[in-house]
């Protein structure tokens, strides 16, 4: 008996290791991918922007198109997003749904990042209110949304993503911003959306 508590004992402490192995990796390993990532995107980008006049629509997958900054979590607070909402896209930095609007369009800008992984890019989102800011930078202009509502939905409710979020067979009339994430945290269970209008469009501050 004394053996088998033993051999269980043993076999229960291995366990716990590798759960803290996961876990570490899960928490740090993804995020140093992410950041690697988005050091590099981030440097093409800025390259791209001084180099060229690109249009948002020569941006290819997997390439950055915008950066995205949001006051309420801190000056230090930005993230390149990524032309793309594939697994392989997400974990190089917030994604953009190809098809929907781009930043400053009619219409409804989409953007989906994960919540616990992978740098959480959209971790704290959760603490965002009516009134809070979220800027978006392109090549020359920095466009500034308002967030209007936040609501959490099953997955299945693509239509969040729709011109006219949640009414998908309305025209346009609004230029918005969706931004999607797992809801809770450390769950694809549910969806968390934050919606938001734009307000104005400002020159982008150059370095």
């Amino acid at each position: 008996m004394r053996t088998i508590i033993r051999g269980l004992g043993e076999l229960f402490i291995t366990a716990g290791l590798i759960v803290m192995l996961f876990v570490t990796y899960e928490l740090w390993g993804t995020g140093r991918y992410t950041q690697d990532q988005q050091d590099h995107l981030g440097d093409e980008l800025q390259r791209t922007w001084r180099a060229t006049k690109v249009t948002h629509e020569q941006v290819k997958l997997g390439k950055g198109m915008a950066m995205i900054r949001i006051p309420r979590f801190g000056d230090d607070y930005h993230f390149v997003i990524i032309e793309g909402v594939t697994r392989k896209d997400l974990r190089k930095g917030p994604g953009h749904y190809p098809g929907t609007a781009l930043p400053g369009q009619l219409g409804n800008f989409v953007v989906s990042g994960h919540r616990t992984t992978y740098s959480a890019p959209f971790n704290r989102l959760g603490e965002l209110d009516r009134g809070d800011k979220i800027l978006i930078d392109t090549r020359d202009e920095q466009y500034v949304y308002k967030v209007t509502d936040r609501q959490i939905v099953k997955p299945s409710a693509t239509q969040v993503t729709a011109p006219v979020p949640l009414h998908p067979n309305r025209r346009p009339t609004k230029r918005m911003i969706t931004l999607t994430t797992c809801h809770p945290k450390y769950s694809a269970a549910k969806r968390m959306i934050i919606f938001g209008e734009l307000t104005s469009t400002l020159p982008r501050v150059t370095a």
